[in-house]
């Protein structure tokens, strides 16, 4: 059975990459080769497997309201998009609720957990050791801790057995030779993991897609149709056909399923990342993250990575550059120690849905299938997509409960 992937992303690849072990015939349709932009080359690099706490969390609408008061600040709203924004915000606040905490939390934890394995047996042994480094990850803290703050998280983790340790200044400063003394105190994940260089991840993933039959074509695409006995994709290039369709196009896919009457509440997290000299090793050897700020840094092999805050935004508007450059300086105040030099700047849209977790499966009309939706943790979540999605289109037992992913779930 012939299948059309559009996207060729993580969460492209990933299922590409799946549906091809299944015997399927895979073409991937994207107007950019994989790992040279978007959000699976510009993110923070961090794999999240011992993430399993939704974003939503209560401290986080909390300070919500402050944030956006802030132009610079974790969260920015464009006035022109407000129309879009406003609703997904309030079906985003409905889902930080703390009854669904456990049910969303589960749902993360079934696609994150497997991350190093998957991406083990995606790129291979050899490209997985040299590009992958399974360290931990710091939260770190600016301020004393509060009664009763973290506790939904630490319940969480408890609940799927998952290890985090307290550190204390001392602590910070043995990992962390150097850190500003703003920073106080801090959580190690010893669970976490990052990558040296999330683009070069993407390309070997693209080469064993190919290698295992894939094909790629660097199109755009205008719409998707059904037609008898399958689907027919528009592109720049010409029409495509295809027995069923994978729609992966991250922050691009809402627009593409609008002319079907199939309206997902995705919008684009549109995130920032400036790159920095690097530190030697010693001073940032695993990432850092500060939720206050909405900032992460990651030690990579060729630089450090600043990157974070959320611009909610058309996916195509005009970058607000300043925000990487925010992120620039306030990675140089929490390490004084970082080189001289200028950082180079990026923008990209993370394609999120309210309640933190991808849409995976059936859209509706039989044959268009999706996988997309995975906000800010593609790099960790999308392997184990790929490998549901295409499960379910086989026919074969899943290897999760696929409900809580389900397209239909918004109504």
């Amino acid at each position: 059975m012939s299948t059309i992937v559009i996207g060729a992303g993580v969460a492209g690849l990933s299922a590409a990459f799946h549906l091809l072990r299944a015997g399927r015939q895979v073409e991937l349709l994207d107007p950019h080769a994989p790992g040279e932009g978007g959000a699976s080359w510009g993110n923070s690099g961090i794999l999240s497997a011992a993430l399993v706490a939704p974003l939503t969390q209560p401290g986080v609408l909390r300070q919500l309201p402050r944030w956006l008061l802030d132009p610079l600040g974790p969260v920015a709203i464009r006035p022109s998009y407000l129309p879009v924004a406003l609703p997904w915000l309030a079906r985003w606040m409905r889902a930080g609720g703390a009854g669904r905490a456990e049910h969303v939390s589960d749902a993360i934890q079934a696609l994150h957990r497997d991350t190093f394995s998957i991406w083990r047996e995606m790129v291979g042994e050899a490209h997985f050791g040299a590009l992958v480094r399974q360290a931990g990850q710091v939260v770190g803290f600016e301020t004393p801790p509060e009664a009763g703050a973290g506790a939904l998280e630490a319940r969480l983790r408890q609940r799927h057995g998952i290890t985090a340790e307290p550190l204390d200044r001392a602590a910070l400063e043995r990992i962390y030779p150097g850190i500003a003394p703003s920073v106080l105190r801090g959580v190690l994940l010893p669970g976490q993991g990052h990558m040296l260089d999330p683009g070069a991840l993407v390309r070997h993933l693209a080469e064993h897609v190919a290698a295992g039959g894939g094909t790629f074509a660097r199109l755009r695409v205008r719409g998707i149709q059904p037609e008898a006995g399958g689907w027919r994709v528009e592109t720049e290039g010409g029409a495509r056909h295809a027995t069923d369709i994978v729609l992966a196009a991250g922050a691009w896919s809402r627009a593409l399923l609008a002319p079907l009457g199939i309206r997902l509440p995705l919008i684009a997290e549109r995130g920032y990342h400036a790159e920095l000299p690097p530190l030697p090793h010693s001073a940032l050897p695993i990432p850092i993250s500060f939720r206050s700020r909405g900032l992460a840094l990651t030690p990579m092999g060729h630089a450090l990575r600043a990157s974070g805050t959320v611009e909610i935004a058309a996916p195509d508007a005009p970058p607000a550059m300043r925000r990487a450059g925010n992120l620039a300086a306030q990675a140089r105040a929490l390490f004084p120690g970082i080189p001289e030099g200028e950082p180079t700047e990026w923008m990209g849209p993370r394609p999120s849905l309210p309640d933190g977790l991808p849409a995976i499966g059936e859209a509706g009309p039989p044959g268009l299938w999706l996988c997309c939706g995975h906000g800010h943790f593609g790099m960790t979540s999308a392997p184990a997509s790929g490998r549901l999605l295409a499960a379910l289109m086989q026919g074969a037992p899943p290897p999760a409960d696929p409900a809580p992913y389900a397209p239909g779930r918004f109504g």
